[in-house]
């Protein structure tokens, strides 16, 4: 039998949560104050009280840095959200989102989406470590919600409704000059999403 593949050794910490949280919030401090093009691991470095050979020791360069500390900042899995109906999910997914962190991580994600296009190690760094974790957590939250008989089987929106939850949060600034909140987004999914999937 052929041999199995060596696995990536998972990263080595000397980090202690509490310190690894207050770095992630310092990056995403300095990520709204500069911008992602003008934060530096210099800039990190200085904030957090780090030397740049531990940043680079635990991550392998500001890309990844960003996406991990993005990822520290959501409240919760959404694969962990299981109430016992789509409808209680949505729910509860948006009652752990509050306003304030919406508007912040809207602002922040706004404030990367054209570095994205310009770096694809970000752009590859948040595929990994933010987006499809995200997707995937979504995707279990409808199969579950499939496999109890709320949404048909095979419906073709299942599959847009990540598009759909991301064109609110695009949507909502440009066209009316508003921030996007839990109120607006209840109500979006009231009339776009469920209807979408014959809830």
């Amino acid at each position: 039998m052929p041999a199995e593949a060596p696995r990536t050794p998972p990263r080595r910490t000397r980090l202690t949560p509490e310190r690894e949280s207050e770095l992630y919030e310092a990056v995403l401090d300095l990520l709204r104050e500069l911008g992602y093009e003008a934060l530096t691991m210099d800039a990190v470095a200085a904030r957090t009280r780090s030397s740049k050979a531990t940043l680079y020791r635990q991550w392998k360069g500001k890309p990844e840095l960003v996406a991990t500390a993005l990822r520290h900042n959501k409240p919760v899995s959404l694969e962990d959200v299981d109430t016992g109906s789509l409808r209680g999910d949505v729910a509860e997914m948006l009652r752990l989102s509050d306003d304030d962190r919406m508007q912040k991580d809207t602002a922040l994600l706004r404030g990367l989406a054209q570095a994205v296009y310009r770096d694809p190690d970000l752009h590859q760094a948040l595929r990994e470590l933010l987006i499809e974790p995200e997707i995937a957590g979504l995707h279990a939250m409808l199969q579950r919600a499939v496999r109890r008989g709320e949404v048909p089987p095979g419906t073709p929106a299942l599959e847009y409704v990540p598009h759909m939850l991301i064109g609110a949060f695009i949507a909502r600034p440009l066209i009316e000059d508003r921030p996007v909140d839990t109120a607006y987004l209840s109500r979006f999914i009231d009339a776009v999403v469920f209807p979408a999937l014959g809830v």
